[in-house]
């Protein structure tokens, strides 16, 4: 009976180091009880080791609610009512007569994850002040845009082409930070928004900037690729911030050794008190996102540290300083990244907070936010807000009267996934569908305890 109990518990190691199941840790449990009734003292080591699962897990329902960032879950609800109503607004615009047939637009009922029983009729009449429904003369209903909203997409587009001299300097930008200095045009279309790029950037605006970037084929797929090194873009945001090089005169990227912003809600206070790790994180040299990172190993503190320095590159370069992270987790390969991108984010929260709110989650660069609203606001983020301010559309917040007002949402529709296991943060992060304007993936993935910063500082 004990040798069996013995086996069995020794069995599941291998299961804990992968990440463990319920079903894995309900049998460890079990066995534990056996192999205690028969060796009292072995009771501890089995407490021990249900105290340290418990404590060490990543999952969102183990996360308190006082552990979240509540205004940037406020903002992260509406980034999401603004991207169901500009997703539409996309549709309208790419009609010849920017009107639409409402029972076609039943078919986007995925991209702006619109759930049974609820009608996209429904859904467009929250906005009567941007969509309006008409009849025709057959009794057919159609979909078109109000003269309000005919005025903002003509501002959008105004604005758009006012943002192109900054929006070819990000693009080139990351094009200079990647291993291959090209990447695949699919993958930059899911930054198009983000970036500040016109709807029709693949047909004629990256065919208008031929010093910094063209197109090439490359095994049928289609890559944007750098055309000629820009020596004065190859300078990090923190470089500049910290005027540490003369701009007149750049250099090559090499080590740097600038800290990273950071910024805590008053309850994460205590993590400065924990042995200084953030402290000596923070004063590890790296290497510069422009520089080669090809002679790094992976999993190595450099290595980890210089993605750490890419992903707050890209984030600096979106117009919200924001990203949806699933988009990131498609450039692990082209920006020399690790595999579990997600650990990496939840690791440093005080860097980037992650939301899990919906069914995509968000990454925010923590240090451009204050409260649930951006320090620096660019005129498409104003517009942005002109367009949430015409939609009655509320999302799944119930009694709110007006869009400031948000209160805790209810966890819903989420995995049980643990570390290394079949749901480990790599499967969470599934390719999505290239040929949409933002269908949303199906992915959840979870958030680190506060205390857990400690245990994986403590391994850099």
């Amino acid at each position: 009976m004990t040798t069996k109990c013995f086996l069995n518990v020794a069995n599941l190691w291998n299961e804990i180091g992968r990440g463990l199941s319920l079903s894995s840790y309900y049998g460890i449990i079990q066995s534990s009880a056996a192999v205690q009734s028969v060796y009292p003292s072995f009771g501890w080591h089995f407490s021990s080791l249900q105290k340290r699962l418990m404590t060490k897990s990543r999952r969102v329902q183990d996360r308190s609610k006082k552990k979240r960032i509540h205004d940037l879950e406020v903002a992260t609800e509406r980034w999401k009512v603004a991207s169901k109503i500009l997703y539409i607004v996309d549709v309208l615009k790419k009609e010849p007569e920017q009107v639409i047939h409402l029972r076609n637009l039943e078919q986007y009922r995925q991209q702006i994850s619109l759930s049974k029983p609820h009608k996209v009729s429904d859904f467009i009449k929250k906005s009567p002040k941007l969509f309006e429904l008409y009849k025709d003369e057959k009794g057919v209903t159609w979909c078109g845009f109000t003269k309000q909203a005919e005025d903002l997409v003509e501002e959008e587009v105004r604005l758009i082409e006012e943002n192109s001299e900054r929006a070819v300097e990000h693009v080139t930008r990351l094009l200079m930070m990647s291993v291959d200095k090209r990447l695949p045009l699919d993958k930059i279309a899911h930054f198009r928004r983000e970036f500040g790029l016109p709807s029709d950037f693949r047909k004629r605006w990256i065919h208008m900037f031929p010093e910094h970037f063209r197109v090439v084929s490359i095994d049928v797929l289609e890559y944007l690729e750098l055309r000629s090194w820009n020596t004065a873009w190859a300078l990090t945001n923190l470089e500049r911030r910290a005027a540490q090089v003369d701009l007149s005169e750049p250099t090559s990227p090499g080590i740097l050794s600038l800290p990273f912003a950071m910024k805590f809600p008053p309850n994460f206070k205590k993590v400065f008190r924990d042995g200084g790790k953030i402290e000596h994180f923070q004063k590890r040299s790296y290497l510069s996102p422009y520089a080669d990172a090809k002679g790094l190993t992976p999993g190595s503190q450099e290595f980890d540290k210089r993605a750490v320095a890419v992903i707050h590159e890209i984030l600096s370069f979106t117009i919200e300083k924001r990203l949806v992270t699933d988009h990131l987790t498609h450039f692990r390969q082209e920006f020399v990244m690790p595999q579990k991108l997600m650990r990496l984010l939840l690791k440093h929260y005080g860097i980037f907070y992650v939301s899990e709110r919906g069914k995509r989650f968000n990454v925010f660069l923590t240090e451009a936010y204050e409260g649930s609203q951006l320090i620096n606001k660019c005129p498409l983020v104003l517009w942005k807000e002109k367009i949430l301010s015409l939609t009655g559309y509320r999302g799944r917040k119930r009694g709110a009267k007006v869009f400031n007002e948000f209160c805790e949402l209810d966890d819903t529709d989420l995995f049980d996934g643990e570390l290394d296991d079949q749901n480990s943060f790599s499967s969470f992060e599934p390719e999505e569908n290239m040929g949409t304007l933002s269908d949303p993936s199906q992915a959840e993935d979870s958030e680190m305890e506060v205390r857990d910063l400690f245990d994986e500082y403590s391994d850099v």
